[in-house]
């Protein structure tokens, strides 16, 4: 039945074991050295993975996380305790640890623990693959295997994953906050390796998402994903080396967003914007791109891997704006950067677990549609690089990058021609972003298998644009190309 609008989640005793009473006495254990706000976070996770090569299935696995994190902030500083023991010693001990962070103040304000939010209804998703059977599951990675093993001879070897999450987490804090979550994740990868006259490509594909084993289908299917990873590889076995020089470049829709997350997104998490290490940190309400540049990070589209009913700090989130029409507008916020810039959270306070605070994350981040059409946009360019699958790249507090891309296109006359491997793009993200000329109506997302790493927490997401023309760019490649 509907839970009442107002009512407070009720406290599942086989998950957590805790009552209310419980957590209100380790909120005001965490206050009591003199801390401003306490929070706890509690954590169920079941995780099952299967991996298959050399054409059996090379293990299964199956696991069980259980825990709780304290934390206390204390003007700009954090204390953080945490524990797997949920005894009330091993709480208490969190407690205490994390409370050392306000040693010798006079004590907090009493905390009472029931403004309810709940995120689950919010965030639709169906989590039967926590409950499908092991033939099942193994079923799906064979198919996914198969297909790219026949889809070409020069096919040699193929790697596939199938990892299966449910999470369940109960926050909590001193302001009387009281919210839950419950997050299912599949994640099915395949990655194939072919090789002819002595050259050896690799081609990567995947899907997933907050989704159940039924999502796995159309575009996501595993043979879909098996026979694209195996394409991929295949492709780069007849593609040349990447030109070099300074040319136009257009990336393309979807697979492209990473340049957006790392080059762009990174630098509008709000803690390097606080701390002044960010090329953005003097530039809201200034002009930092082109006009028909905007950006948006939205932890509410449906079944996205990025996407979640309450962040790690218990805020129901919304679409932020970041970039409208080329003016930096907002920042991706959590509750200790928005209080210190006198901000409002945005609902991007993200944690690995719960061994661990949160920061300022990204969680779907994309440059929104434009209007041209995305054959048009090729057809503008004379001679330029298309890019279409990227590796990964670096990218400095500056803005400057390099980002290497797997594959990609020569535009020749307008037109698409040979295949091109090893191209390097190398640039500042303002350069990059004022000098995008032309957005395309096509958005797309990247596969959902991403996870982004920050100071050695790792969170899924997902990104995505569409076809962007950059009018001038550093390609780096081969000087004969």
């Amino acid at each position: 039945m509907p839970r009442p609008e107002g009512a407070a989640p009720a406290l599942d005793d086989e998950l957590f074991g805790l009552t209310q009473s419980d957590l209100e006495r380790a909120l005001n254990l965490s206050l009591s050295r003199g801390g401003d706000f306490a929070e706890l976070f509690l954590e169920r996770r079941v995780h099952s993975s299967i991996r298959m090569e050399e054409e059996i299935v090379k293990d299964t696995s199956e696991s069980i996380v259980l825990g709780l994190g304290v934390r206390v902030l204390k003007d700009d500083q954090t204390g953080y305790g945490y524990t797997s023991d949920l005894s009330p010693d091993g709480i208490r001990r969190a407690a205490r640890s994390a409370a050392a962070i306000a040693s010798g103040g006079s004590g907090g304000n009493a905390a009472h623990p029931g403004r309810a939010i709940r995120g689950g209804e919010r965030l639709p998703g169906p989590d039967e693959a926590h409950a499908a059977p092991l033939p099942v599951k193994i079923g799906l990675v064979r198919e996914a295997y198969e297909a790219a093993r026949r889809y070409d001879p020069a096919v040699d070897k193929v790697k596939v994953s199938l990892s299966d999450v449910i999470q369940t987490v109960l926050i909590v804090n001193s302001e009387g906050l009281l919210a839950t979550d419950r997050r299912p994740m599949v994640r099915l990868v395949c990655l194939a390796i072919a090789a002819r006259g002595g050259r050896r490509e690799a081609g990567f594909s995947g899907g997933g998402g907050r989704i159940g084993l039924s999502h796995l289908s159309g575009k996501m299917s595993p043979v879909t994903i098996g026979s694209e990873a195996a394409r991929e590889a295949v492709g780069l076995l007849e593609a040349r080396e990447a030109p070099a020089g300074e040319m136009p470049v257009v990336l393309a829709p979807g697979h492209s967003g990473v340049l957006i997350h790392e080059a762009v997104g990174h630098l509008l998490e709000a803690d390097f914007v606080r701390k002044k290490t960010s090329v953005f940190w003097d530039k809201l309400g200034r002009r930092v791109g082109s006009g028909p540049v905007s950006i948006y990070d939205d932890p509410t589209i449906p079944f996205f891997r990025g996407s979640y009913g309450v962040d790690d700090e218990g805020t129901v989130p919304a679409r932020t704006p970041l970039v409208e029409r080329g003016v930096l507008t907002g920042l991706i916020q959590d509750r200790l950067s928005a209080r210190l810039l006198g901000r409002r959270t945005t609902g991007h306070g993200r944690r690995q677990d719960f061994t661990c605070f949160p920061l300022p994350r990204m969680s779907n981040i994309f440059i929104d549609r434009g209007d041209h059409d995305p054959e048009e946009i090729i057809r503008s360019v004379k001679r330029g690089f298309y890019a279409e699958r990227f590796l990964g790249g670096q990218v400095e507090d500056s803005g400057k990058f390099t980002f290497s891309v797997s594959s990609g296109r020569l535009i020749e006359d307008g037109r698409l021609t040979f295949p091109v491997k090893q191209a390097t793009l190398i640039g500042s993200n303002l350069d990059i972003l004022r000098k995008i000329s032309r957005v395309g109506s096509d958005l797309a997302f990247s596969l959902q298998t991403g996870t982004c790493s920050k100071e050695g927490q790792d969170v899924p997401v997902t990104d995505g644009c569409p076809t962007l023309k950059v009018d001038s760019m550093t390609v780096g490649g081969s000087l004969e190309g």
